[in-house]
């Protein structure tokens, strides 16, 4: 296969480890854990992994002698940058243990383990991966595993290759079905450990311990290169208002992120749009001011970045889902063979006033979104409603009816912007490619200390990669119930932005200012050559959230 310069140069890459994980490495155990929330039912349905101690690993001068071991991997869900330096990460740390240990990836995501889709994962295949984008070397999918035909589907291959562990790269719901297959075969016997790897571009998997999910930042840089290259657009030729959506489905972290980065007139945080109960109509009328505001000192052009999962948060459609939900989850089996009109007038028989209202006030082409399309997790697919060009129509109305907007001859030309799949493919930059072959390096010491249900954890992230900390976490750590399908669900909690967070407090101290002047940053493409302060920084997410520790 033909390879571009740049390919061939980052082939040659030897990602930075924690110096704990250089060598030998003894186990120290922290306190026992509990859930983050819903502790009695967690620990109800999890005895045999819950209230387990947190683990870290340090140098250890005497080496012990390591047995073969059999590994299966999966790539769960999404796609994000650095998951074959993940699996990279993985067979280093097994060859390390014991060179006849041996790798299996299951193929196409969770429906490899069961229905017995694999490749032994050689030395070969290994390296032409090596610092490579995607997920391409396995594939991947978002099968979730559930039920227990599953589980022992999986189970008899596992026993067929001779796998005693298995390592599942995912975000929150990929590791919320590793916490269950790691009960459901610890409560068996079956000789398996089950270990997670903290995988998403969102940005909101992660607590103390995980201090951030990996892809997270060769993502929001390649999205603020674009942004940036768009304000640069923007700045040359002073007639458009960009409305720019970014990836991520439920927390605003991308957004801020990339706010941070480059500093736009106008950056939405769907965290805070809920927690001051703003309506749709506020909304508008909050970017509208800006528009008039700008216009009025003859800027009419600018930029406004929208999380990905606002709708979710506006309080009216929050509401609104909220209910949907419990219809069309309550009545699977009815609606199961509705066509449109019958499902949407089912839909219309079963809300209440208040919410028929708001579904009534979309156009209507985001209303049948909302009704129709869902997910296999039962959740509204927001990157598919065009939250950006709602919002830009709705305040191209609001100006156009403005008597300062008309004295200041402002004109507002709206263009439209999705960023989400352009970032979760990209080489992975230097610090992800570090973080990722130490989470799945992480991942064999964690095997090889034979625990379970654990998830793999690198933390100091903010310092060089020689001092990060590696030891893992109970993923039942992580877990609360929520409402799913119209059931209660353990899953993994969501991290969303915190409006008290050091990140946020900076944003909005700036976001004024922004917002009536020009203030863009440009950060240009991620480096992967040169001196560590351009190449191996971590975001400022991580900065701000570590700056005061």
């Amino acid at each position: 296969m033909k390879k571009s310069a740049l390919q061939k140069a980052r082939a040659s890459y030897q990602p930075k480890l924690p110096i704990a994980l250089q060598g030998p490495v003894k186990v120290v155990e922290g306190r026992p854990t509990e859930s983050v929330a819903d502790q009695a039912a967690i620990k109800a349905l999890f005895p045999n992994t819950y209230g387990l101690p947190e683990i870290r690993f340090e140098k250890n001068a005497t080496p012990t002698p390591g047995k073969p071991i059999n590994v299966g991997v999966i790539l769960s869900g999404g796609q994000a940058p650095g998951g074959h330096n993940v699996i990279c990460g993985i067979f280093d740390g097994i060859k390390k243990i014991h060179r006849d240990s041996r790798l299996f990836g299951f193929l196409m995501g969770p429906s490899g383990l069961v229905e017995h889709k694999y490749i032994e994962l050689t030395a070969p295949i290994i390296d032409e991966y090596r610092n490579t984008g995607g997920f391409d070397i396995i594939g991947s999918g978002r099968t979730k595993l559930e039920k227990v035909d599953q589980f022992n589907k999986g189970l008899e291959i596992l026993k067929e290759l001779g796998i005693s562990a298995l390592v599942i790269i995912g975000g929150d719901d990929s590791n919320t079905n590793a916490a269950v297959l790691a009960e459901y075969y610890k409560a068996n016997n079956a000789g398996v450990q089950v270990i997670g790897c903290p995988k998403t571009i969102d940005g909101d998997l992660k607590n103390g311990l995980i201090e951030t999910s990996f892809g997270f930042d060769t993502a929001t840089k390649v999205y603020s290169e674009v942004i940036g290259n768009i304000q640069r657009d923007c700045n040359s030729a002073k007639k458009y208002w960009h409305f720019i959506k970014l990836m991520g489905r439920s927390a605003s972290h991308i957004a801020l992120e990339c706010a941070l980065q480059c500093q736009p007139n106008i950056c939405l945080i769907s965290e805070e749009i809920q927690e001051r109960d703003m309506n749709l109509d506020d909304i508008v009328r909050y970017i509208g001011d800006i528009v008039i505001s700008r216009a009025a000192e003859g800027n009419n052009f600018g930029t406004v970045l929208i999380p990905e999962g606002l709708i979710e948060f506006i309080p009216e459609f929050k509401r609104l889902i909220g209910q949907l939900n419990e219809v069309l989850g309550a009545n699977k089996d009815k609606v199961a063979g509705m066509d449109e009109a019958a499902l949407t007038q089912f839909i219309f028989d079963n809300l209440d006033q208040q919410n028929l209202a708001a579904l009534k006030k979309l156009p209507a082409n985001v209303a049948k979104q909302l009704m129709l399309d869902r997910d296999p997790h039962g959740n509204v697919q927001v990157s598919l409603i065009e939250t950006e060009k709602l919002l830009s129509g709705l305040v191209a109305d609001y100006v156009a009816n403005n008597a300062d907007f008309a004295a200041a001859k402002g004109k507002f030309s709206p263009l439209h912007h999705f960023f989400g799949y352009e970032g979760r493919c990209a080489d992975p930059s230097n610090f992800d490619a570090d973080y990722c072959y130490s989470l799945g390096y992480n991942a064999a010491a964690l095997i090889n200390a034979g625990v379970t249900g654990y998830m793999s954890s690198i933390r100091n992230l903010v310092k060089p990669a020689v001092q990060w900390i590696p030891g893992g976490i109970p993923i039942t750590m992580m877990m609360n119930m929520e409402r799913r399908n119209a059931e209660d669900k353990p899953v993994i909690q969501k991290a969303l932005v915190r409006l008290d967070g050091a990140p946020f407090l900076h944003f909005a101290a700036k976001r004024d200012e922004w917002a009536h002047n020009t203030c863009y940053m440009y950060p240009g493409p991620i480096q992967y050559f040169g001196p560590a302060e351009v190449c191996d920084q971590p975001t400022l997410t991580l900065k701000y959230e570590h700056k005061d520790k």
